[in-house]
């Protein structure tokens, strides 16, 4: 169909720009940019996730540093392990995978992380300066939707953006990423009154609501681009479970001028952005200049 977006091939169109980039960075500067990865505990989505990211930076060419911790660890160990890495030279972005255990305060060990280093975006620091529109690293969901949204429609100055989630992940960020391109935002969320009217209000819905399905076709603008981050998974045929999003699939594709599909819309673009973020930090740090794209 030809008003989907598809995610997986333009995260798979940057992770060969960020290859190209990484090798001239090693060929011209000797650098190599490093991504620590930190898992506490067995959770299993975890384990898939934080494999395919160390795969992943190494495809690109870059140094992959995986630390897994038992989840009997205890807060103070682990900071200790950020700390060692906000230290080493060669590691320029570290991400602690979430959930942790409920012995570790998140906030606390995100917070432990050097704001250069943060390339997951959700330092304090980083949060800030993104609020108030200055120079910063930008989370990675939100930033693969802008570029998805960059991508299929250019300039997004004056278009009218209906954001349906107010989480600090991908609600907010996305939000004031919109703004900045000079959107009209509105952040909509589970107490807003007539939340299908807001809807369609939009030349821009972003779904970020952690609630599979919800939005449905009747609720979207006749040719608005739509933005679905929702990754939910639902009991399927045969005992089965499939993976859906915030938005029907099937009637708002029959209505949208444009809509990512789950999975294979913004999912494949948070890694991608990642290791975008890492290979920015390693240049920053290192004080070189980013390579030509």
């Amino acid at each position: 169909m030809s008003n989907i977006i598809d995610g997986k091939a333009f995260a798979a169109r940057l992770r060969e720009t960020l290859a190209t980039q990484v090798a001239h960075l090693k060929r011209e500067q000797g650098l190599t940019p490093g991504l620590a990865v930190v898992l506490v505990g067995e959770d299993p989505a975890s384990q898939v996730y934080v494999r395919n990211k160390g795969r992943q930076t190494r495809e690109a060419g870059m140094s992959s540093f995986e630390y897994r911790l038992p989840d009997t660890a205890e807060q103070s160990e682990l900071l200790a392990l950020v700390d060692k890495l906000n230290r080493d030279d060669a590691v320029h972005g570290i991400l602690v995978q979430l959930p942790l255990p409920a012995q570790i305060d998140a906030e606390a060990v995100i917070n432990a992380i050097a704001p250069n280093k943060d390339v997951d975006g959700f330092h304090l620091t980083n949060v800030g300066r993104l609020s108030i529109g200055a120079e910063g690293i930008v989370p990675c969901t939100p930033l693969g939707s802008l570029m998805l949204l960059k991508d299929r429609l250019g300039d997004l100055s004056g278009l009218h953006a209906v954001v349906v989630g107010r989480s600090n992940i991908v609600g907010k960020p996305v939000a004031a990423l919109l703004l900045q391109q000079n959107c009209t935002v509105t952040i909509a969320h589970s107490c807003t009154r007539n939340l299908a009217d807001e809807c369609r209000r939009a030349d821009i819905l972003v779904a970020a609501v952690g609630r599979p399905q919800m939005i449905q076709g009747d609720w979207i603008k006749p040719g608005a681009t739509v933005i679905d981050v929702g990754i939910n998974r639902i009991a399927a045929d045969g005992g089965k479970t499939r993976l859906v999003g915030d938005v029907d699939f099937a009637s708002a594709s029959d209505v949208a001028g444009a809509i990512t599909p789950v999975p294979g819309g913004v999912g494949p673009m948070t890694i991608a952005c990642l290791l975008h973020n890492t290979v920015q930090q390693a240049c920053r740090i290192a004080g070189v200049p980013l390579p030509a794209a």
